[in-house]
């Protein structure tokens, strides 16, 4: 998300977590301040191997629930953050360990990008650090290429971990994205990422597309 009216308009629509990027390279770069919203919607920090010290400011001045990692960011990286987050005084703060997605601590998204083969041995390392794997396309861009992977690669899939979908997914995926649910490599699914197929530009999404995809994965016709 970019563009204030966008982000209330989206935010109208409920969805589980809103993502506003923190890179300077990406065309959705987000500079500006986040309007209330409804405390049922995590705004996610997105990050591409940015410092510790960059990632807790932002955290705190826009009030992340999560903080997706797009980058090269190595477990022991994970890890720190993970530490330093806990360590926030927040109405929220636990003394457990982040490891639970939907509850209130702030979540850790480590994202790993796929095209049509994929080591899920690479895994292994984040696998006690973060609380969800997400799966994008591998292309030129971080994220935002457009196009999907091969979701059968899924089918190796070995950890218990939660992991997000996300890569290309646009209205009309949307059979196979509930024909994927019906599969059994869909057991750790835990959410659906879309972005760049419902923009009008970058950072600004298109509310009727939204509205569209919503109400067929929800009705699944």
């Amino acid at each position: 998300m970019k563009f204030p009216e966008n982000i209330e308009e989206v935010a109208l629509l409920q969805p589980d977590y809103l993502g506003f990027i923190f890179y300077e390279k990406s065309p959705r770069n987000f500079e500006g301040k986040i309007s209330k919203m409804p405390n049922t919607i995590k705004k996610t920090g997105v990050f591409v191997d940015a410092s510790i010290d960059f990632i807790i400011e932002k955290v705190k001045q826009h009030d992340f629930k999560a903080v997706q990692l797009h980058g090269a960011e190595p477990a022991t990286y994970c890890k720190k953050i993970k530490d330093t987050l806990i360590s926030i005084d927040r109405p929220h703060k636990s003394s457990k360990p982040v490891r639970s997605p939907g509850d209130d601590k702030i979540e850790i998204w480590k994202v790993f990008s796929i095209k049509d083969t994929f080591d899920f041995d690479v895994l292994k390392p984040y696998e006690d650090i973060v609380d969800c794997f997400l799966f994008d396309t591998k292309g030129k861009e971080k994220g935002g290429n457009g196009y999907t992977f091969d979701w059968s690669v899924l089918k190796n899939y070995s950890s218990s971990t939660p992991f997000i979908l996300s890569g290309g997914i646009g209205v009309e995926e949307i059979d196979s994205v509930l024909s994927f649910l019906n599969l059994p490599e869909s057991k750790y699914l835990y959410a659906i990422d879309i972005n760049s197929r419902f923009e009008i530009q970058p950072g600004l999404k298109n509310i009727e597309e939204l509205k569209k995809f919503k109400k067929l994965l929800s009705t699944g016709c």
